[in-house]
């Protein structure tokens, strides 16, 4: 993937193994304070130590100072987390854990907002407690002042604001993580929204993943939280929120969706589209686009009020989805509920293009034989599919018995083709194929873990909007899908 010279720098190459040493210097001290207060303090003071050596290969005093002071900070807040909870267990209160967690992340920023906010979107990947509690952050960002937001267009136009827009609104229409969004008008009347993002927050989020690098290699240290792949959830949050602090990446990713959705066959060509950027307006911290006007897709009262065809709608969005994946391998990363809009025009409108995937001409391959033995319950096919395409776990294992594999694999998604989607529990599924791939030394890839996302999301607006609709067998979607396939 390739970056900007202001985007994410890569991590120092410090090896493991010293990584490692030091890891277990904090954890003895820690051991030898005892497991109160001050030995969760000596194991902070080891990871700064840890995120300082990592820090020194670059020679830059501003961003070390900054990595040692959010250590500092994430420390303190993390022993209080950890506080909350053993005293509500002392007083025989169990379930603590998803409420302190949520009110440390929300303490600490954007950053870990932004962790709590794709945990809490996870649902089946993370235990559901903590999925419902962390949800909680997702509309609890607080915005920042209307003078910082007009500092920063100045400084992105080269100009105030003034010589660009008629108006912009003081009040934000969403406040996130990354950025906040304030609606507009251009000169020419035009309705815009302008994606402004937070200030000094690249800064923060290096020094704060530096912190989560350090934090990964600790628990890698036990087996247990080993088989979570700690190393590889923070590299994964890492190219995500790196992919998202670039506007003008992201204004790439519309603008691609919009010429994939032009050269789709008709009526899907005009019945989902993103927002059309002002690319003059656009830069790296602003991204300036079409106003969208609608309601969200999950908001089951006004799609009733409208007359919709809920379940015909979410077909249509789900067409759209896999054509992008299946035809050009380039797929949204993040369609929640907030990113998808049933437009006035009755179209559907995608939004937010920070998180995408992407697919090469040999994985769509791959992903097309696993659609296709999947359709025709090809379970061996599919097991040797997964046993030669799917990365090698930490612990050295390979595939040695593809039946076995095939066997567990039946009986994990047998059963999904005699149910309707109000009956099937996505939510316990994804855990389950993971269980298996693991108990086969196997663990999913990346993109395939950012689709089963999305599948879990469309699985949520299928519950409410179409409960009665099964998406591995329903005739439209399986006749759009092999129409795709046959035309790679």
């Amino acid at each position: 993937m390739s970056t900007t010279p202001e985007a994410l720098p890569p991590g120092p190459r410090l090896g493991r193994l010293a990584v490692a040493a030091l890891a277990l210097c904090a954890l003895a001290l820690a051991v030898v304070a005892g497991v109160h207060a001050s030995g969760i303090l000596a194991l902070g003071v080891g990871v700064a130590v840890g995120v300082a050596l990592l820090a020194v290969e670059r020679a830059r005093v501003v961003e070390l100072v900054l990595t040692a002071w959010r250590c500092v900070v994430t420390t303190a807040v993390f022993s209080r987390c950890l506080a909350v909870i053993a005293w509500a267990r002392l007083r025989g209160r169990r379930g603590a854990g998803p409420a302190a967690l949520r009110a440390a992340f929300e303490d600490l920023g954007p950053t870990y907002l932004k962790l709590a906010q794709l945990v809490a979107s996870s649902h089946g990947l993370f235990p559901e407690a903590y999925c419902l509690e962390l949800a909680k952050t997702l509309d609890r960002v607080r915005p920042f002042p209307f003078d910082e937001v007009r500092t920063i267009l100045a400084e992105e136009l080269g100009a105030p604001h003034e010589r660009f827009f008629a108006r912009i609104d003081d009040e934000p229409l969403a406040s996130a993580s990354v950025a906040q969004v304030h609606a507009a008008q251009l000169l020419d009347g035009r309705e815009v929204v302008c994606k402004v993002q937070r200030p000094n927050i690249a800064a923060r989020v290096r020094a704060d993943v530096r912190i989560l690098r350090v934090l990964a290699e600790l628990l890698s240290l036990w087996p247990t939280a080993r088989l979570a792949n700690p190393r590889g959830i923070v590299a994964d949050f890492e190219r995500t929120i790196e992919e998202e602090l670039d506007f003008l990446r992201e204004a790439d990713h519309i603008e691609e969706f919009n010429r994939l959705m032009a050269s789709a066959p008709a009526p899907l060509r005009d019945q989902a589209r993103a927002p059309r950027v002002e690319r003059p307006l656009t830069t790296r911290r602003l991204l300036v686009m079409e106003r969208f006007h609608g309601c969200r897709v999950d908001d089951v009262a006004e799609l009733r009020r409208r007359g919709v065809d809920a379940e015909d709608r979410l077909i249509t969005g789900m067409r759209a989805w896999f054509r992008c994946l299946l035809v050009h391998g380039f797929f949204h990363g993040d369609v929640h509920a907030g990113n998808l809009m049933l437009l006035d025009d009755g179209a559907l409108g995608f939004l937010d293009f920070g998180i995408i995937g992407r697919f090469s001409s040999d994985t769509r391959r791959l992903v097309t034989e696993y659609l296709l033995a999947f359709a025709a319950r090809d379970y061996p096919r599919l097991a040797s599919l997964m046993a030669k395409t799917m990365e090698a776990d930490d612990s050295g294992r390979t595939v040695d018995d593809v039946e076995a594999l095939a066997r567990d694999l039946e009986e994990t998604l047998g059963p999904l083709f005699g149910l309707s989607l109000s009956e099937l529990r996505a939510g316990e599924l994804v855990p389950q194929i993971v269980a298996v791939a693991s108990r086969h030394g196997l663990r999913l890839p990346r993109e395939l873990i950012l689709v089963t996302k999305q599948m879990l999301y469309f699985d949520r607006y299928a519950k409410i909007l179409a409960p009665r609709l099964n998406v591995f067998t329903d005739p439209r979607l399986v006749a759009s899908i092999a129409q795709d396939l046959f035309s790679i």
